[in-house]
């Protein structure tokens, strides 16, 4: 074990002094460096505080299988080349009244990790906190989508018969309460209409939720949630017990782990540097709704997966037709449109639209996690974050990560 430490340790402190190249920032302070743990090392928390205690955040959310059971999805062969492509030091977008680089943007937001890609090449690379290439950092809930890949692979394969099934039909346990009684399409779209509250507060059912999945495991804490307030498939609300139970109809469905179901078929094809992990429940599901890490390259390998429409090197990874149809606002009722499903965003598949002629969209996780896409561009951008709120629409973060993703968009083509 020591010596399994010792050379991790050195491994990562020689990544890291290639970061540094790729502009990990040299010396610049960090924001909030010291609220976030550096004095103490960014010290990684426990499981009763990873989540909401911000001194343990950056080392916590950048080693959550050191917490955590976990499955782990094995790195490829031979990894995907990430070639250096054009430099962007002199891009500029425009905020607070001001003109910034994306050194401004890490000199103002609690960005752990930032990538551009484009036509499969990396633009940008940087990590501040003392991360390196070699962290693995959690998605929060971009791992929603990477499940919803996962239903678009059972799809594909036949194990999974129609998007229009019951959860019920695959999962008999869940027979005869709201979740289970819910099509595996209104649960991708977040329209079960079961009540449910996520306010990532510690007091509302998302708490509640995690609570007994850690103790009990996913389906003891589906069968909790009786109540349902609307007509499935009729309003987007947002609900992250959804994705679990789409979890749920995966595992059974597919008699594998999502782990190893969609390791096997997006992981190691997609060329993957590294090993991801996943944490599970007691009974070994993946607790789908986030919780999944992967190094910042490996998210940039899935981020120009996604660009080029799920194909790499002329072969289709991820089915073509399933990615339209989970990401093209659309292809989707009107109730999940853009700036209809909320103020801003519309929903898909378990993936974000954005409110644009163009079919963008994006995978999002609480604390900043991003990917965006623009697939006509083959342009995305990715950040991993530790940001002062579980929502950045509370602070500047959001807006300012939208003015930097115009900008990348305007800088080759068209908003």
């Amino acid at each position: 074990m020591a010596r399994t430490l010792a050379t991790t340790t050195r491994r990562r402190a020689l990544i890291g002094a290639g970061a540094t190249m790729l502009g990990a920032g040299g010396a610049r302070a960090a924001p909030d460096e010291e609220a976030l743990g550096r004095s103490a090392g960014y010290p990684v928390g426990t499981r009763s505080n990873w989540f909401y205690d911000e001194r343990v955040r950056v080392g916590s959310f950048s080693n959550l299988d050191a917490i955590m059971p976990h499955n782990r999805l094995p790195r490829a062969p031979a990894p995907r080349p990430l070639p250096r492509g054009e430099d962007l030091a002199d891009l500029r977008y425009t905020f607070e009244g001001g003109a910034r680089s994306i050194d401004d943007f890490l000199a103002r937001q609690r960005v752990t990790g930032l990538m551009v890609v484009r036509g499969g090449a990396v633009l940008a690379e940087r990590y501040q906190y003392d991360r390196t290439p070699a962290h693995r950092f959690v998605s929060q809930s971009m791992a929603k989508s990477i499940t919803s890949i996962g239903v678009g692979f059972a799809v594909a394969e036949g194990r999974i018969r129609s998007v229009d099934d019951m959860a019920s039909a695959y999962v008999p346990a869940i027979a005869g309460v709201p979740y289970g009684d819910t099509s595996i399409r209104d649960l991708l779209r977040m329209s079960s209409g079961v009540a449910f509250s996520e306010r990532y507060d510690g007091r509302d059912d998302a708490a509640k939720f995690a609570g007994i999945q850690a103790r009990d495991g996913t389906v003891a804490g589906l069968r909790a949630f009786t109540t349902r307030e609307a007509p499935p498939g009729r309003r987007f609300h947002y609900a992250s017990i959804e994705t679990s139970t789409l979890a749920v109809v995966l595992h059974a469905a597919t008699k594998q782990t999502l782990s190893a179901y969609i390791g096997e078929r997006l992981w190691r094809p997609m060329g993957a540097e590294a090993d991801a992990t996943w944490v599970v429940d007691p009974t070994g599901t993946e607790r789908a709704g986030g919780n999944f890490s992967a190094t910042l390259r490996d998210w940039g390998r899935l981020a120009v997966l996604l660009a080029d429409d799920g194909a790499r090197d002329g072969r289709q990874i991820v089915p073509r037709d399933w990615l339209l149809e989970a990401t093209d606002w659309r292809r989707q009722p009107a109730a999940f449109a853009p700036r209809v499903a909320t103020p801003f965003f519309g929903y898909g598949y378990q993936f974000w639209t954005f409110p644009a002629d163009k079919r963008r969209f994006a995978l999002l996780g609480v604390y900043g996690q991003s990917i965006f896409v623009d697939p006509e561009l083959r342009l995305a951008l990715v950040i991993t974050a530790a940001a002062r709120n579980a929502s950045v629409g509370k602070e500047s973060l959001a807006g300012e990560r939208n003015a930097l993703w115009r900008a990348l968009v305007g800088r080759y083509g068209k908003w």
